[in-house]
C-alpha cells in the first residue's frame, strides 16, 4: 500500500488525498520507518512544496516533518521564506519543530520580532498567531525555559487565599493573627480571602487555604473575545507585576486556565487564539506553553457572564504539604483536614493519645499532630493500599504514627484515647439500610475505646445518621456542629463522651 501511494506521488495522482494517507500512515512507528525507506532522500515530497495548490505543499511540507526528514530542512526553510500563502506557512514551521535547525535559530528570532511588530487584518490574525505559535515552539526548544527566581515585593499588593465559602473565617482568621491592621489588610472574598500586603510569605505559609492568586487589574471589563481579552490582559498591570517580582530579564512561559461554560471544542479554540495573540502583543516576553510554564492566567467566569482574570505564580514554592506524596481517591485535601483542625482547635488537648480509625493516607493524623502536638498517634485503615501511602506521607512529615491494616470494628487497644478524629467513609455504593447500620456500630464501637471525656471529631456527610445515634447514645453530647459545604451537606461534628 505504501509502495502504491509513492508511486501515485511520482505521477502526482490525487496528491491532496494521498499526502493525507501517507501522513496517517506515518503515525505506525514501523510504517513511517518503511516509509523513509521508499522515500529515499525525500526529494519526491521536497519538489511537491514547489506544486501549485496550498494544500499539496502543506501537505508534503508537515509529512517531511512526521517522518523527520533532516535532509530537507534546508528546502523547508527555503519555502517557508517564498511562501505566499498565509495558512500554508505555519506547517513549514511546524515541520522544521520536529528537526535540528539551531543554525537557524537567529533567522527564527528575528521573524518574530518581524510577525511581533506586525499589525495584521482581522481576516489574517488566525495564520499571523498559528506562525508566531510553531516558531515560540521552536525558539522554546531550542532555547530551554529559563526560569525566574521570585524575589519579593517592592510594594503591596493584594492577593487572595482561596478557600471553601463556608469555612473563610477561618482562614480570615490566621491572617488576622499576622496583621497588625486587619481592617484595612484582612478582607471577605469571593473567592476566599483577600490580603493586602508587601511581606508575602507569611501569608503564603498558612495551612487552611487552597491557593494563592493574585488579581490583575486592568482598565475595565474583560472582552469575551480571545483576542479582545488578550489585549485587555497586556494592558493590565500583568507585566508590571511580574517583573517587580523577578529577578531575572527572560520571557515568562504561562499556560491558560479558563473556568467557564464553554465546552471543550470552545475551550481549546479559545485558549489557542488567546494564548497566539497574547505572545504576539507581548512580542514573546510572555510565551505559551502547555507544560514548562511558571504562571497560570486564570479566567473565571461570575455568575452575571463577566470574566475575571488572576494570577497563579509557580515561582512562589508551596511546601505546605510536601509529605502528601501517596493519596487515594478517597483522600481530603490537606488544606481542607487543616481548616477543619483549626475549627476542632479549641478542642484538641497537647499531648493527647489520638485514633483515627478511617485513616486513609494519614492527612488528618499529620495535620492534627502539626497544629497541637500530640502524645500517641494510631491510624487504622481497612484498605491496604491507604495505609502503605500513610507510612510513607508521615515518614516524609517526620512523624512517628502507627498505622494498622485493620478493620475498626476489630480493633482493640490496652489503653483508651483521648480523641476519636476522621474524615468517615462516604456512602458510595451502601444502601441506606447499611450506612444507617454503620453509624450505629460506629457509635458503639467508639465508646469502648475513648476515654471518659474524650472527643469524637469528624467530618461527615450523613447528617441524618448522625443526629439518630446521638439520639440513640444518650452517653454522648454534641458539642458543636459547623457546616462546611452546605450543598453536599458535610458537617464538622464534635461530640464528647460524657464522663
Amino acid at each position: 500500500m505504501l509502495e502504491r501511494s509513492c508511486e501515485k506521488l511520482q505521477r502526482k495522482e490525487n496528491l491532496r488525498e494521498t499526502l493525507q494517507l501517507l501522513r496517517n500512515e506515518a503515525k505506525d512507528g514501523q510504517k513511517a520507518e518503511e516509509l523513509r525507506g521508499l522515500l529515499g532522500d525525500g526529494s519526491l515530497l521536497t519538489e511537491l512544496l514547489q506544486e501549485e495548490e496550498p494544500k499539496v505543499r502543506k501537505n508534503a511540507a508537515l509529512l517531511l516533518g512526521d517522518l523527520k526528514m533532516q535532509q530537507a530542512a534546508g528546502a523547508l526553510w527555503e519555502a517557508y521564506q517564498k511562501e505566499m500563502t498565509l495558512f500554508v506557512k505555519s506547517s513549514y514551521l511546524a515541520a522544521l519543530g520536529k528537526l535540528e535547525v539551531p543554525d537557524l535559530t537567529e533567522a527564527f528570532k528575528e521573524r518574530m520580532e518581524t510577525l511581533s511588530r506586525l499589525v495584521p487584518a482581522e481576516n489574517e490574525k488566525k495564520h499571523v498567531n498559528e506562525e508566531i505559535r510553531e516558531l515560540s515552539k521552536i525558539l522554546t526548544r531550542i532555547e530551554g525555559v529559563k526560569k525566574h527566581t521570585f524575589r519579593g515585593f517592592q510594594n503591596p499588593h493584594e492577593l487572595v487565599l482561596t478557600t471553601n465559602h463556608n469555612s473563610r473565617n477561618v482562614t480570615a482568621g490566621e491572617a488576622a493573627e499576622l496583621s497588625a491592621a486587619v481592617r484595612r489588610t484582612v478582607k471577605p472574598h469571593p473567592l476566599g480571602v483577600l490580603v493586602y500586603t508587601k511581606e508575602l510569605l507569611p501569608f503564603a505559609k498558612l495551612r487552611t487555604y487552597r491557593e494563592l492568586l493574585f488579581p490583575i487589574y486592568g482598565k475595565g471589563e474583560l472582552h469575551r473575545e480571545p483576542e479582545a481579552a488578550a489585549a485587555d490582559i497586556w494592558e493590565s498591570d500583568l507585566w508590571a507585576f511580574l517583573t517587580e517580582c523577578h529577578k531575572e530579564d527572560t520571557p515568562f512561559y504561562f499556560r491558560l486556565e479558563l473556568k467557564t461554560k464553554m465546552d471543550l471544542a470552545e475551550r481549546s479554540s479559545y485558549a489557542r487564539k488567546f494564548s497566539s495573540e497574547l505572545e504576539r502583543l507581548s512580542g514573546r516576553r510572555l510565551v505559551n506553553s502547555t507544560g514548562d510554564y511558571e504562571i497560570e492566567i486564570r479566567l473565571l467566569e461570575t455568575k452575571d457572564g463577566k470574566r475575571v482574570p488572576f494570577l497563579k505564580l509557580y515561582t512562589i514554592s508551596d511546601k505546605r504539604f510536601s509529605y502528601r506524596k501517596r493519596a487515594v481517591a478517597a483522600s481530603i485535601h490537606p488544606a481542607a483536614a487543616a481548616t477543619l483542625l483549626r475549627l476542632a482547635k479549641p478542642y484538641l488537648k497537647e499531648e493527647a493519645q489520638i485514633l483515627d480509625p478511617f485513616c486513609g493516607v494519614g492527612t488528618m493524623l499529620i495535620e492534627r499532630d502539626i497544629l497541637v502536638p500530640a502524645r500517641e498517634k494510631y491510624g487504622i485503615d481497612i484498605f491496604g493500599e491507604a495505609v502503605e501511602g500513610a507510612r510513607e506521607n508521615a515518614a516524609l512529615a517526620g512523624e512517628k504514627i502507627n498505622f494498622i491494616h485493620r478493620d475498626y470494628f476489630d480493633f482493640t487497644h490496652k489503653y483508651l484515647f483521648d480523641e476519636i478524629i476522621t474524615n468517615m467513609p462516604v456512602r458510595g455504593k451502601k444502601t441506606k439500610e447499611e450506612m444507617d447500620g454503620f453509624y450505629a456500630a460506629f457509635f458503639e464501637k467508639s465508646k469502648t475505646l475513648l476515654a471518659a471525656g474524650g472527643k469524637i471529631i469528624f467530618y461527615s456527610n450523613e447528617e441524618g445518621f448522625v443526629k439518630k445515634q446521638l439520639r440513640l447514645h444518650r452517653e454522648y453530647r454534641l458539642l458543636q456542629e459547623f457546616c462546611i459545604r452546605e450543598k453536599e451537606h458535610f458537617y464538622l461534628y464534635i461530640v464528647e463522651l460524657k464522663g
